[in-house]
């Protein structure tokens, strides 16, 4: 498409065509109609377990390896770089355990250095890999504003040792939406010998394209299913890191030599898997010069209104250029809980679909926002988004932050706060 038509790219979900206003999409885009139809098909007419010889086997196994093909030229990588997963939570954590052996062979010296800008999911694993080698985790926090932190190269550089054996970090912040110089970090990061980078890019993928070779990361995961895709997730990590630091967790008799083999532990699903391409294809179509061109029209219209209404704090990036942020926006009201922002406006029409939390970056809202209670007002658009939408939702928050509300005491204390849910 040389102009982006976002009526036309609706109909590719069907999804869109009920009334719902689908403004949570970090939290999990919603499906292609063709990904979800080609699912159905396969677990209708090739439901069987891939390595067969016979005809129905050998079309699972071709369409299952055509499936990892694309994730790993989505991310211009080889296959053997690639494992399929339920979650990027999950991925993680199997990496973690590959990688405890190197860590351990460190010594008692070694060092994790750990961003406290992520999703809890690039946080825990390291944590408990940490607990278990009787390690100290090196906290990398950002050395700017309360608002809107960032990761730099420079924040992490006084944190690096010749004992500094792995750091973890986010490409784009869940709340903040605020995209991180990756490629400086891994130059930083790869400046000490052996040491290795595991990025989370789950709230970036959506929202830009990715080359593992131009980010010369070690490890990078993100959620297919917050690309329009199926439930399932991706890690890349490059033949050197997995040369020279991953133990297998495959069966012994695997030589292990793939990422699959090595993490995979049979955890893909076949019917899942197969549906990748079509995600691919239908990116390469739309392109993503002209979705990211809309997108940035979203975030304006949405940031505009934001900067200019008195009692509302933006955290992260207040403007939209491409280079700094993706439209995850996020936000607090003077005097006023997050959750009863969302909820009153809930109450009026139901068919705006965004959310309050800390969205699993506690440590981000605690540590950093220095926020209490029920975190932020964050509402994440997508391409599929129209301005019309964002329009709607800017008159309902405007009617509701102008409404006092005698019931609503402002932050919300600890214990009366249900976690919202972002899983990655």
């Amino acid at each position: 498409m040389t102009t982006f038509d976002v009526q036309g790219v609706r109909e590719h979900f069907p999804a869109l065509k009920q009334p719902q206003v689908f403004l949570d999409n970090a939290g999990g885009s919603q499906i292609l109609g063709d990904v979800a139809d080609s699912i159905r098909e396969y677990l209708r007419t090739n439901n069987v377990q891939l390595g067969a010889t016979y005809k129905a086997g050998t079309q699972s196994t071709e369409a299952y390896n055509a499936g990892v093909k694309a994730a790993a030229d989505y991310v211009n990588a080889s296959p053997d770089e690639i494992v399929i997963g339920p979650s990027t939570t999950q991925l993680f954590r199997n990496l973690s355990l590959s990688l405890l052996p190197y860590i351990k062979n460190h010594g008692p010296s070694a060092e994790i250095i750990c961003s406290v800008v992520d999703h809890e999911a690039n946080i825990a694993s390291w944590v408990f890999i940490a607990t278990t080698l009787g390690l100290e985790i090196k906290w990398w926090y950002p050395t700017d504003s309360s608002t809107n932190p960032h990761l730099t190269s420079e924040s992490l550089k006084p944190l690096l040792t010749k004992n500094t054996c792995l750091v973890t970090c986010t490409h784009t912040s869940n709340i903040l939406g605020t995209i991180t110089d990756i490629r400086a970090i891994a130059d930083t990061v790869h400046s000490v010998p052996n040491a290795l980078l595991c990025v989370d890019g789950v709230a970036f993928a959506p929202h830009r394209p990715l080359d593992m070779k131009a980010l010369d990361v070690d490890f990078y995961s993100f959620s297919l299913y917050k690309v329009y895709g199926p439930h399932i997730a991706q890690l890349y990590a490059s033949r050197r890191a997995q040369d020279l630091a991953m133990t297998s967790l495959g069966h012994y008799f695997k030589d292990g030599h793939t990422l699959e083999e090595k993490l995979g532990l049979a955890a893909a699903s076949y019917e899942l898997v197969q549906a990748i391409p079509r995600v691919a294809k239908y990116l390469e179509k739309v392109g993503w010069e002209s979705m990211i061109k809309h997108e940035v029209e979203l975030q304006e219209t949405l940031l505009q209104y934001l900067r200019n209404k008195k009692g509302v704090v933006i955290l992260g990036e207040p403007g939209s250029e491409t280079e700094k942020r993706v439209p995850v926006i996020s936000f607090t009201v003077k005097g006023r809980s997050a959750q009863s922002v969302v909820e009153h406006i809930e109450k009026k029409d139901g068919n705006f679909g965004f959310r309050w939390g800390h969205f699993y970056s506690k440590r981000l809202v605690d540590e950093v926002l220095k926020l209490k209670g029920d975190g932020v007002v964050r509402v994440s658009m997508v391409h599929y988004n129209t301005v019309d939408e964002v329009k709607a939702l800017i008159k309902a928050l405007d009617e509701e932050i102008d409404t006092k509300r005698d019931d609503d005491m402002g932050e919300v204390g600890e214990d009366n706060v249900v976690a919202s849910s972002d899983h990655a």
